[in-house]
C-alpha cells in the first residue's frame, strides 16, 4: 500500500488508498473544522474544513496548512441596543500539537520568525494539518500582530500575511524534507509559494508542474490586486529580480492581479460550479497564457453535518419519524431564538431562514425591502411565517453592518421574525437542522457557489433560490426546490432586485404555504425528495475524489 509522504510524527494515521497516492498539500486562510476551532469566516472555510474531512474519509494523501489566527474572525455579539457589536478575543486551542519547526521568513526584508502547530487526524476526523503563527516571543508587536486577525482590514499586513501563508507554507516543506506532487491554492492567498518554489528552480515549467488553483468568486473584491512595487518591497516574490517576475507572470504596467498570476502559474484551475466555471472562462478569457479553468463543483460532508436521525428516517422512506424529529430540531433552534430574542416560536409554524455572510450582492434584506409586502406576509395568521435571519458581515464593511442592524431594528417589534448573532458552524447546523426553508437569493451570476444550501437540504430544509450557483445543478422547481424565475439580464439593477424580490413573494405564497399547510403530505415527499437528491453528488466525498482525478492528475 502507498504511505503517507509526511514524516513521523506528522504521517497520516490511515493507510493511503492506492487511487490517491499522489502527495497533495492544500493552502486555506481558513478552515471551519469544529465549533471550537475558530480560525474561519464563512463559505471559503466551511468547503476547505469539509473538504480536509473527506480527504481523511477517502484515505487521501494530502495534508492542510492555514494560519492559527490569534483572534480568529471576530465573535459577533450584541451592544447595549442589541445592533451587531464586533469583539476581538484571544483564542487558546489546548488540542494543537507543538512541532518543535520554526523558521524565518522575510517580510519587508525583515525576518519574521514563525512557529508551526500541528493538528493530527484523529482530533477532528480530518488529514493532518499544520498551521502558522507570528504570535511568539521571538518577534516585535508589529510581525506578532500578523497572525492575530483573519483578514485584517489593514491592507499591508494583509500582504504580510499571504506571504506567511504561501512562502511560509513552502518553508514548512522544506522543514519537513517534503516536496509534494501538487500544491493546491484554495483562492490565490498562498500564491507566494509559487515564487518561493520559482526562486529554487528558475523554471516557470517547475512551478507549473506542481499548482492548480480554485478560484472561488467573480466578485471584484475578491480578486484582489496590489501594486506592483509595493509586493516586491514587501519581499512577496522572494529574492527572485522584478524583470524575471514580470516575465513569468506576463505583468504589464504595475497592477498585480493575484487570481491572474495564479492563473498563469499553474497547470490547471477550477471553479466552482458548472456555471461559475462558465463565468470564469468569460470573465479571463482576453488574459493570453492563462492556464484551462474547468470546474468542480463545492460540496459539503454530510457525514459531518446530516442529522443521523433526520437521515435514518429518510432512507427508510418514513414520513411520520422525519416529521417528528423535524419538529424537535424546529424546537432546539428556538431555545437560542428565545435565548437570544425573548421571542417564542412555534415549531409547528413554517420557519424561513436566511443565513450566510452579509454582502451586498446576496441581498440579506431583499424579502423585507417592501415593508408593506413583508408586514402582510408576517402578520398573515391563516399561514402563518417565521422568519430568521442570521450571518456574519465582515467587520469594517459598513453598509452590510448597517443592513444587519436595520433588519434588528425592523424585526424588533415582530413577535415571529428574528435576527440571531454568533454565526458560526453551531448555530449554521441548528438553523439548517430547525428551518424549513433556506432562502437564498443572490443576484445571478454573483454566487460562484455557495453551500449553505446543500448542508440545509441534507437536514430536510427546502432550498428557495435564485438560480445561480450549485442550485442549477440540483434543482427540480417544485420536486426538490423553488427556484424564483430569471430576470432579463437587460433590466435595471433596481427592476432586478424587484423581479426577484416578487419571485420570492409569489414562491412563498401561492406555492409553499399553500402546500405546508394543505397538503403536509406532498410537503413531506418534497421534503424527502430534496434530501436524497442532495447526495451523493453534493457530498464532499465526490468533491475530494474529482480533485484528484481531474485537477491533481
Amino acid at each position: 500500500m502507498p504511505s503517507s509522504f509526511l514524516p513521523k510524527p506528522f504521517a497520516h494515521t490511515y493507510e493511503i488508498a492506492p487511487e490517491y497516492s499522489k502527495s497533495a498539500v492544500y493552502f486555506s486562510c481558513e478552515y471551519a473544522i469544529d465549533q471550537s476551532f475558530k480560525i474561519y469566516s464563512g463559505g471559503l472555510g466551511f468547503l476547505a474544513g469539509s473538504h480536509m474531512r473527506s480527504a481523511a474519509d477517502l484515505r487521501q494523501n494530502l495534508c492542510g496548512v492555514g494560519i492559527l489566527w490569534s483572534f480568529g474572525y471576530y465573535n459577533q455579539a450584541r451592544g447595549e441596543n442589541r445592533e451587531l457589536a464586533i469583539q476581538f478575543r484571544r483564542k487558546d486551542f489546548g488540542f494543537l500539537r507543538e512541532t518543535g519547526i520554526r523558521f524565518t521568513v522575510p517580510i519587508h526584508n525583515h525576518p519574521v520568525w514563525v512557529k508551526v502547530m500541528f493538528l493530527p487526524g484523529e482530533t477532528f476526523g480530518t488529514v493532518p494539518m499544520f498551521f502558522l503563527t507570528t504570535d511568539i516571543e521571538e518577534n516585535d508587536e508589529l510581525s506578532r500582530a500578523l497572525t492575530h486577525r483573519l483578514y485584517d482590514n489593514d491592507h499591508l499586513r494583509r500582504i504580510a500575511q499571504y506571504i506567511l501563508l504561501g512562502a511560509g507554507g513552502a518553508r514548512l516543506m522544506e522543514e519537513l524534507g517534503v516536496d509534494p506532487d501538487v500544491w493546491h491554492l484554495n483562492e490565490a492567498h498562498g500564491l507566494s509559494a509559487a515564487f518561493r518554489i520559482y526562486e529554487k528552480t528558475r523554471s516557470v515549467e517547475e512551478v507549473k508542474k506542481r499548482f492548480v488553483f480554485t478560484t472561488h468568486t467573480p466578485e471584484e473584491a475578491g480578486n484582489e490586486k496590489h501594486d506592483f512595487r509595493l509586493l516586491r518591497d514587501f519581499s512577496f516574490f522572494g529574492s527572485v529580480p522584478e524583470e524575471e517576475i514580470r516575465t513569468i507572470v506576463g505583468l504589464e504596467g504595475d497592477v498585480f492581479n493575484h487570481s491572474l498570476a495564479a492563473l498563469r502559474l499553474s497547470r490547471k484551475a477550477n471553479g466552482v460550479s458548472k456555471l461559475h466555471g462558465e463565468v470564469s472562462r468569460q470573465m479571463w478569457k482576453d488574459y493570453p497564457d492563462i492556464c484551462g479553468i474547468t470546474h468542480i463543483t463545492n460540496a459539503q460532508n454530510k457525514k459531518y453535518w446530516a442529522d443521523k436521525p433526520l437521515e435514518k428516517a429518510r432512507a427508510a422512506n418514513d414520513p411520520a419519524a422525519l416529521r417528528e424529529r423535524k419538529r424537535e430540531l424546529k424546537q432546539e433552534l428556538f431555545e437560542t431564538v428565545a435565548d437570544q430574542t425573548g421571542k417564542l416560536f412555534n415549531p409547528d409554524v413554517l420557519t424561513l431562514v436566511w443565513a450566510r455572510r452579509f454582502a451586498g450582492y446576496k441581498r440579506p434584506d431583499l424579502i423585507a425591502r417592501d415593508l408593506e409586502r413583508f408586514r402582510a406576509l408576517i402578520g398573515d395568521t391563516t399561514r402563518p411565517i417565521q422568519v430568521i435571519w442570521a450571518g456574519k458581515p465582515y467587520p469594517f464593511d459598513y453598509g452590510a453592518i448597517e443592513t444587519f442592524n436595520h433588519l434588528i431594528r425592523l424585526t424588533r417589534e415582530m413577535p415571529n421574525a428574528a435576527v440571531l448573532v454568533g454565526y458560526e458552524l453551531a448555530l449554521s447546523r441548528l438553523l439548517k437542522n430547525g428551518s424549513d426553508i433556506w432562502l437564498n437569493n443572490p443576484v445571478v451570476t454573483r454566487e460562484a457557489s455557495g453551500t449553505s444550501g446543500m448542508t440545509a437540504a441534507m437536514n430536510g430544509s427546502v432550498n428557495l433560490s435564485t438560480f445561480d450557483g450549485w442550485v442549477c445543478e440540483f434543482a427540480r422547481d417544485g420536486e426538490n426546490c423553488f427556484i424564483v424565475p430569471p430576470a432579463d439580464p437587460g433590466l435595471s439593477p433596481e427592476d432586478r432586485d424587484r423581479h426577484d424580490q416578487l419571485g420570492v413573494y409569489d414562491a412563498l405564497t401561492t406555492r409553499i404555504l399553500p402546500m405546508y399547510y394543505d397538503q403536509p403530505e406532498d410537503w413531506t415527499r418534497l421534503v424527502i425528495r430534496s434530501m436524497s437528491d442532495v447526495a451523493p453528488y453534493f457530498d464532499s466525498n465526490r468533491m475530494a475524489d474529482e480533485y484528484y482525478r481531474q485537477i491533481y492528475a
